[in-house]
């Protein structure tokens, strides 16, 4: 990567990453140490080979400005900058500086080379990045852990982390994989699949995958137009093979999509618009899955509101992708041996397709890179022919609450996850009389929650969200 293009990879970030940092000209020998022992442990967590300290941008707007900053000056002692540096660091670590023009404006790159084996220390003291903050590495005991952990055994991987249980079965798995006409052979499969750590443990790949995974992906879906409007369902996909969860939540998603019909400017036959792109959806949702960081035991996450879907999976871009060639579609999974097993069950491509087809509907700015998740954002296309909403903004939220009990909401939420489920299986799953169900059922179908597609028989229910 050119300097040129490491600018502008790293510009396009919103806020400053734990691996780099911008400044405009102060230049204090100290803090500059103190950054590059903060930086270089930084980028071992994060499983980056190098981090960077560049002068002459705002840090805040990441404006262009250029700097006076001159790295071959002397230190308050008369001692060489670099010469400086190097002797209070330990280990010792080479010290690379590099100017260039960019915009027209100088430039200057201090390149700092990732911890290895041990923490990298200035005077002593060790340092690490807290967001854009700079620490001591002393008062963060989970993180020092973290560092530590990664210097002896490597980034954390789902391959090299030990799963939470030993006690794992994988008849699902057979099942799915029987399903696309592969047949596992039990002999082999933990194996040839990498289901071990290099201890003899199950690792987090095989808890992923196994029938019992212990990871829930939550689906919210709100009344308003954000989280402070009603909630009025919760529901968790998941505690399953992952491959399942995945087939579940894109289901969930064909039957929240609705077409509606287009009246406008018709001539002879009406005109059938789904709510959203169900292929973009399906994409998201795959790598959500497939790009989600599992080792931070935090699982994907789905909001559902009037105008809009949400997907949030956990983590950053991996070490190795830059945010052009992420939207550009360069296939560097997080995962890389989940991305093989989706390839081999052709439920994704190394294409890299998915982010392309995002961007292609929505934009670029359907995806949003926060600190530590990152967020595709899908538009609803509403037609006004079509009523689906509920009207939750009407009334005030703890009357919402009271019309939404809880019993209702289980209803709500099977019904979404299941639209043709009979009231006798509402009635079973939820231990209630067939007449508490005709009840609370038609208290959903008069407040315009829920309607019957169809014949009693061979119908379904349609759930109105707005």
């Amino acid at each position: 990567m050119t300097n040129n293009e490491l600018i502008k990879e790293l510009t396009s970030y919103e806020f400053e990453k734990e691996w780099f940092e911008f400044k405009v000209n102060r230049a204090d020998e100290d803090e500059i140490g103190s950054y590059i022992s903060a930086i270089s442990n930084s980028c071992a967590i994060e499983g980056r080979d190098y981090g960077y300290l560049v002068w002459g941008i705002e840090d805040k707007t990441h404006k262009i400005v250029g700097t006076q900053f001159n790295y071959d000056s002397h230190t308050k002692s008369n001692e060489p900058l670099i010469h400086y540096l190097e002797r209070q660091l330990s280990p010792r670590i080479n010290i690379e500086f590099s100017e260039f023009n960019y915009q027209g404006k100088r430039l200057v790159i201090l390149k700092i080379v990732a911890a290895h084996k041990t923490p990298t220390a200035w005077k002593n003291e060790r340092y690490i990045r807290v967001g854009s903050s700079k620490e001591k590495l002393m008062k963060f005991p989970e993180r020092e852990r973290k560092l530590f952990w990664v210097l002896i055994f490597g980034h954390e991987t789902i391959q090299n982390t030990k799963a939470n249980t030993q006690d794992l079965t994988f008849n699902k798995l057979f099942g799915f994989y029987g399903s696309r006409g592969i047949q596992l052979k039990e002999e082999t499969f933990r194996q040839n699949l990498e289901f071990y750590t290099e201890k003899g443990e199950y690792n987090l790949l095989a808890q992923l995958l196994s029938d019992n995974s212990g990871f829930p992906v939550r689906v919210s879906i709100f009344g308003g137009y954000d989280k402070t409007t009603p909630l009025y369902t919760v529901d968790e996909f998941g505690f399953t093979n992952l491959l399942y969860t995945l087939d579940d939540l894109i289901r969930f998603g064909n039957v929240v999509n609705i077409y509606q019909a287009d009246e406008r400017n018709r001539v002879l036959t009406r005109k059938e618009v789904p709510l959203f792109d169900s292929n973009v959806y399906k994409e998201a949702i795959i790598n959500a899955i497939l790009h989600n960081k599992w080792t931070s035991k935090a699982s994907p996450m789905i909001s559902i509101f009037k105008d809009r879907i949400e997907i949030d999976s956990m983590g950053n871009l991996g070490p190795e992708q830059t945010i052009e060639g992420f939207y550009k579609g360069e296939s560097k999974p997080v995962n890389e041996k989940l991305a093989e097993i989706f390839l081999q069950l052709r439920i994704s491509e190394k294409s890299g397709r998915g982010v392309p087809a995002i961007v292609k509907v929505y934009g670029k700015e359907a995806i949003y890179f926060g600190d530590g998740f990152i967020k595709v954002t899908i538009p609803f296309n509403r037609i006004n022919a079509v009523k689906f909403e509920i009207e939750v903004e009407e009334i005030d939220e703890e009357t919402a609450k009271k019309i939404l009990n809880q019993i209702r909401k289980k209803i709500l939420s099977e019904i979404i996850k299941n639209p043709h489920i009979t009231k006798a299986l509402l009635a079973e799953k939820l231990n209630l009389s067939t007449t508490a169900i005709d009840n609370n059922i038609n208290f959903l179908k008069k407040h315009g929650f829920i309607k019957r597609v169809g014949a009693n028989k061979n119908g379904y229910w349609k759930a109105l969200i707005k």
